[in-house]
Order: structure tokens, then C-alpha cells, then sequence
């Protein structure tokens, strides 16, 4: 069931709502933790900027400093008001770029927006809940006019996560990985292990509480769309 991201390319752009619907970031952390596992730098795109209210730009806030700060670039657009359009043009100029994201993010009407002449089919969100509907079946590679490709990956609903072993996801969270020295166990999981860094540093304010929960939702292999329960 996991999707295998694509091979042979430069960058994921992973776009994101936090309204209309709402992006759990248990969905954003699979998939930045998937994209690591293949080397793949990820550029997250927080999209619809000019619906959100007063709370939804508060969250806004808060997602992109702990995102940025961890070192992922973090750019707000708006592909119905032409926020930012360019800038992301700007990463996309010769690469290869797979953009995803679940359904409903507005993916499909923002690479429009990018590049008019894809014509992608875009969709209505379906009221009841919240989620786009499908539009996008299957990848699509699209040439771009002012230089290089786009991959369009289907709106996924959730992101499972590619085989590897548990015991080293901690590697695939940059704010993890740099600490995995200090702690008292070099096989230390980071769960109930004494002297832990990763632990002490979430304590600290370090790293991000949802984050490190986000961890322990994986290494469960929690793979069911519990962690929309979970609050942020």
C-alpha cells in the first residue's frame, strides 16, 4: 500500500492546507521522513495563505518556525490570489520536482498556476468532509515551459511509510539525527531508555512535542489515520 516515491528526482514539493482541509502534520512528518529515507530535500508549501483565519495564521506560524528551523524550506502561496507564485517557479527552474500532497490541498489548481498550458482537472472539496476529491489517478511528468519537469503524484490519503527498520527512524528526523551521539545508549529508541537525548531535548522545548509524537505514532506503526486525533 506504501507509494513509492518517484526516482530520479531533485526535490519533493509537499503542499499543505491548514484549512479547507486541514493537513495533519502526522501526514506531513511520513512524508518528510519517507523523502529522507531516499535523500530527497523537501520544500513544503503551505497553500490557500488568504482563507485562514486569525488561529489557522497563529498555527501557521508555529508549523513553519519548527520547520524551518529544522531546515526545510517553508514558503506561503496562494494559487487563486498568485502568492508567491513566482518564487516557487524560481525552485522549480531546472529541476525535476515531484509535487504531492493529500486531496483537496489545491495541488492541481496551483501548478496551473505555475505553468497555464497543463490544464490539470481540478476539484470541488466535498462539503461533508472536507476532503478533496480525487482528480489526479496516477504520476503524471510534465514538461515545464521556463525549464525542467514536474512529477504530479495522486492526492494520497495517507502516506505509508517505504520498509526500513524501525530502529532507524530516528535517522530520517533531522532534529533527531544530529543529537543520536549524545545519548547514553547507542541503540537507544528514545522511548522509555534512560539518559536520553532526544527525550531530554523534547523536555527542553528542543525539539517539537507533536513532532516526537509523530515519531512515536511510527515506530507503532501506527499507520491508520489515528494521528488525525492527535491534535496538531
Amino acid at each position: 500500500r506504501s507509494h513509492i516515491l518517484a526516482a530520479n528526482i531533485d526535490q519533493a514539493i509537499l503542499v499543505v492546507t491548514l484549512a479547507q482541509p486541514q493537513t495533519f502534520t502526522g501526514f506531513i512528518d511520513r512524508f518528510l521522513v519517507s523523502a529522507e529515507a531516499y535523500h530527497i530535500p523537501t520544500i513544503i508549501l503551505f497553500n490557500k495563505v488568504d482563507i485562514y483565519n486569525e488561529d489557522e495564521l497563529e498555527k501557521l506560524k508555529d508549523l513553519k518556525k519548527v520547520y524551518s528551523q529544522i531546515g526545510y524550506q517553508c514558503i506561503e502561496v496562494s494559487a487563486t490570489e498568485n502568492i508567491n507564485i513566482d518564487k516557487v517557479k524560481e525552485l522549480m527552474k531546472n529541476k525535476t520536482s515531484m509535487v504531492s500532497g493529500h486531496s483537496g490541498v489545491g495541488k492541481s489548481t496551483l501548478l496551473n498556476c505555475i505553468e497555464p498550458d497543463l490544464n490539470l482537472k481540478t476539484s470541488e472539496i466535498s462539503e461533508s468532509h472536507l476532503q478533496g476529491k480525487h482528480t489526479t489517478t496516477f504520476a503524471e511528468m510534465f514538461e515545464l515551459s521556463f525549464g525542467g519537469y514536474i512529477i504530479d503524484t495522486p492526492g494520497v490519503k495517507a502516506f505509508g511509510l517505504i520498509d526500513f527498520d524501525k530502529n532507524e527512524l530516528s535517522h530520517y528526523f533531522l532534529e533527531m539525527r544530529e543529537r543520536l551521539n549524545d545519548c547514553q545508549f547507542n541503540n537507544c529508541q528514545h522511548i522509555n531508555e534512560p539518559k536520553c537525548a532526544i527525550k531530554e531535548a523534547v523536555a527542553k522545548g528542543e525539539i517539537a512535542e507533536f513532532r516526537y509524537n509523530n515519531y512515536l505514532s511510527m515506530y507503532n506503526d501506527d499507520q491508520e489515520e489515528s494521528y488525525r486525533d492527535k491534535g496538531y
